[in-house]
């Protein structure tokens, strides 16, 4: 069963992380004309003139959105070469190369922006998830107690620390981080994945507390 936490665990790191600053989708009714139109206008625009950093950024969002990564990378790091201090594009860059698996690329990325601004929440997040995914363990717990101590409603925090837990076997403070994060932000996507992987380890401590159970 822990092998099981520990990779549902993951997955859901892998999630939140490629969820961390896409933007929403448009609503479903006569969604997919609208969609395409507005990339494709985009997409023509940058090709137009390529030095409206506005577009460049929209656009890089919007590949990100859908998962088509080197686009992204490719558009943001125009958007990078007219601001780059932008923080918004800094992270999103990270965000890019921890999903392509260029881990040290991206956190390059997230030390860029928090040299810029040092109490940001978001890319002192993702550069937590971003150590804790490829086991960087010691800086990953490091990062998130000093984001915890600094900006204690930041919801992310909680969720990676709950990974945290679970991967180490500690179920009930996983439970416990991931309420947290279900109390602090309960719309947001992390608050989505707490609630399911609430559900699992509940539903495992009750059934290995039942008598005759064994653990694996």
């Amino acid at each position: 069963m822990k092998r099981f936490v520990s990779l549902l665990a993951s997955l859901i790191l892998a999630l939140v992380v490629s969820q961390a600053l896409a933007q929403p989708k448009p609503a479903a009714s006569k969604s997919a004309p609208a969609v395409v139109d507005s990339l494709t206008l985009l997409e023509r625009a940058v090709a137009k003139d390529s030095t409206k950093f506005d577009n460049l950024y929209k656009l890089g969002v919007m590949y990100m959105d859908r998962e088509r990564m080197p686009e992204a990378a490719r558009v943001l790091s125009r958007a990078e070469r007219i601001k780059p201090q932008d923080v918004k594009v800094l992270v999103n860059l990270g965000v890019v190369s921890d999903a392509q698996g260029h881990a040290p690329e991206a956190q390059g990325y997230y030390q860029r922006a928090l040299q810029v601004a040092p109490s940001d929440s978001v890319a002192m997040c993702r550069l937590a998830s971003s150590y804790y995914a490829v086991g960087q363990y010691d800086k990953a717990m490091t990062q998130l107690r000093e984001l915890i101590r600094t900006k204690p409603r930041s919801h992310c925090a909680y969720f990676t620390m709950g990974v945290a837990f679970a991967d180490a076997g500690i179920y009930r403070d996983a439970i416990r981080m991931w309420r947290k994060v279900v109390e602090l932000a309960p719309e947001s996507p992390e608050a989505l994945s707490a609630k399911e992987s609430i559900d699992v380890l509940e539903k495992f401590i009750g059934q290995a507390q039942q008598p005759g159970a064994h653990q694996h």
